[in-house]
């Protein structure tokens, strides 16, 4: 009879792009028993596993849950305990809005041994891949990374402190509070915020809308942007390319219009 030793793993898959996860994490899936795996981790990472590993969907996107969030402890230990090693791959990392902290609280419940694989965070990785630094010397000596949904489908509370930090704010999962996120810089004299929306970002489908927070929603319908996206505030987005010809342009057209 086979000695079945349960274990989780948390791997963080990166952004996106499948390239960028860690090593750790690819030999993690190789040897896992069972993949539990999100919609935000790309299904190409999933053709490592070895051809008997049990490969299971329980991913999330806004509004649709397939599973809910005890489900899927549950689905955890009872596949732990059957088969051993369980992988639970997310997008980016676990440990960044991925509530990875209460996988493994659930799972050591049941004496079920736990790793963490850290993944790269679409906060840091997306904005760099578009040559936009979260900090930056003489621009940005911080950055906060707020999530636009909290448990109850807020938008956080911690942006109103972000805002009056003056350093870069990266907004995850935030596109249906672009109106509430404009708002909050306009009620603080910072709507001439640069800002930018990166949509898939890493991936060869990425989408980008650069301009101000005032902006925001024109800047998602201008470049048909919508979820999965990041949105970027700051004085760094400056440092993209296109973001200086865009405020020239802005500049000629409001002078054609005098």
């Amino acid at each position: 009879m086979q000695d079945i030793k349960p274990k989780i793993t948390l791997v963080g898959a990166g952004p996106g792009d499948p390239e960028l996860i860690t090593v750790k994490g690819l030999k993690a899936i190789q040897e896992a028993k069972v993949i539990l795996y999100d919609a935000l981790s790309n299904n190409e990472l999933l053709e490592h596993a070895s051809a008997s590993c049990l490969k299971r969907y329980v991913g999330k996107r806004a509004g649709m849950h397939v599973y809910s969030q005890d489900e899927i402890n549950h689905m955890i230990v009872q596949y732990a305990l059957a088969y051993g090693s369980v992988v639970r791959l997310k997008g980016g990392d676990s440990f960044v809005f991925g509530r990875g902290q209460e996988e493994i609280a659930y799972a050591r419940q049941f004496d079920i041994a736990a790793e963490v694989v850290p993944g790269i965070t679409s906060a840091i990785a997306v904005p760099g891949m578009s040559q936009i630094p979260v900090t930056a010397r003489n621009v940005s000596e911080g950055f906060w990374v707020i999530t636009g949904t909290t448990q109850k489908g807020n938008l956080s509370r911690d942006l109103q402190f972000a805002i009056q930090a003056n350093t870069t704010v990266v907004i995850l999962m935030g596109m249906s509070k672009l109106a509430d996120i404009t708002a909050a810089y306009a009620a603080q004299g910072k709507g001439n915020t640069p800002a930018a929306i990166i949509q898939n970002g890493t991936l060869p489908t990425q989408r980008l809308g650069l301009g101000n927070v005032a902006d925001l929603e024109l800047i998602a319908e201008k470049n048909h942007l919508r979820n999965p996206a990041i949105i970027v505030i700051g004085e760094v987005v400056r440092f993209h390319e296109a973001f200086q010809h865009l405020q020239t342009q802005i500049a000629a057209d409001l002078k054609l219009a005098v």
